[in-house]
């Protein structure tokens, strides 16, 4: 049989693409590595809760037409993303806010955590940061660094901050309001029966098949269809031929807690380098889960290698460099296309992934 698209990966940037295409009557058939679809959005309900299998996801975005696309599908509830840190036993709210600043120093109104920072900030202020420990500094100072950002910044990258370029940490957020709402969007929440719905609503009449890696029947599939969409690593899909790009790994130990309630929050971040884990997510209080028992996930940051699974790109000069020459490449190669994180290399939230495959889809009508 031939197909107008073979689309190669079932995330959410495939999903939304073969949905869109199908609707103009365009034949797409998905294939997909693992036994499950969605990619890393795939949810699996156990003991009455839905279970975020590969790290939290929370839909967040001030944009009201991909925000209306998704609600087309499936209804979200109201979650508010406002996670935690623990610091060597101590909590702190995050974002960085009144709350965290009271916790910190005791101070009650924002003139005082003004002067905190801004004194501390003058004191230790470097001209020109050449790296992210120095670039933190500038913008909150040492104590909020030290407690709050380096431990944690140095697990997930895997490198010193005096390693890590600069420009990784922009800006830091920094609030003074007791407001611990994490994202600013407009719109915010979970979907009502979890990620997997809207994957399957997606692609209702969709042809799918799991367990089939494109790589392992690369000529079959390359001769399947018009066009590819390939969601996959890109410099995979040309062999490596200019080298690997660096991505980060993760790890996740899930478990069943005989416990209704074990941390109070859904996301609780561990900030001291000595905890290797990253945070531990409590996936209950997601969609406020009705169930005698919990389950949590310790998240670990790991380096990829090659036959890791790659989560997200290590978006700094030398990679975007080599990512560049792989783009190039693919212009040669006019009936494939390269969407998602790992096709367009590129660190996306869901609605810019939403929306990156909407613009693909109108590119191709």
């Amino acid at each position: 049989m031939r197909y107008d698209y073979l689309i190669v990966g079932s995330g959410l940037f495939g999903s939304v693409f073969a949905h869109e295409m199908n609707k103009i009557g365009k034949k797409c058939l998905i294939i997909e590595k693992r036994n499950t679809i969605g990619g890393n959005i795939y949810t699996e309900k156990t003991e009455g809760i839905n279970v975020h299998k590969y790290g939290a996801h929370i839909f967040h975005t001030s944009n009201e037409d991909i925000w209306n696309y998704v609600n087309q599908f499936i209804k979200f509830n109201r979650f508010t993303n406002s996670p935690i840190a623990n610091y060597k036993g101590k909590l702190y709210n995050l974002p960085f806010n009144m709350n965290t600043f009271y916790g910190l120093w005791g101070v009650k109104t924002p003139e005082e955590a003004k002067k905190i920072i801004e004194d501390e900030k003058a004191e230790y202020e470097t001209k020109n940061p050449s790296n992210l420990e120095e670039q933190a500094i500038n913008l909150v100072g040492p104590t909020i660094y030290e407690i709050l950002i380096k431990g944690y910044t140095e697990k997930q990258w895997g490198k010193p901050c005096t390693q890590l370029p600069s420009f990784i940490i922009k800006r830091l957020p920094v609030r003074f309001t007791f407001d611990n709402n994490y994202f600013n969007d407009l719109y915010q929440g979970i979907p009502i029966g979890g990620y997997t719905q809207l994957i399957e609503k997606l692609l209702e009449d969709i042809e799918v098949k799991t367990n089939e890696d494109y790589f392992e029947n690369k000529e079959k599939w390359d001769n399947i269809a018009d066009k590819i969409l390939f969601t996959g690593m890109i410099d995979q899909f040309f062999d490596y031929c200019y080298g690997e790009l660096e991505y980060r790994g993760l790890n996740f130990e899930t478990e069943i807690k005989d416990t209704s309630n074990y941390q109070g929050n859904a996301v609780v971040n561990y900030t001291e380098a000595e905890i290797p884990y990253t945070r531990i997510i409590e996936h209950k209080h997601f969609e406020n889960s009705d169930s005698e028992k919990t389950i949590i996930t310790h998240e670990y940051s790991k380096t990829w290698k090659k036959g890791d699974e790659a989560y997200y790109p290590v978006n700094d000069d030398k990679n975007s460099e080599l990512y560049s020459k792989y783009e190039d490449l693919s212009k040669n190669y006019p009936n494939i296309l390269f969407g998602g994180r790992l096709g367009m290399y590129k660190y996306m939230n869901m609605d810019e992934v939403i929306k990156e495959a909407l613009q693909l889809v109108e590119k191709e009508k």
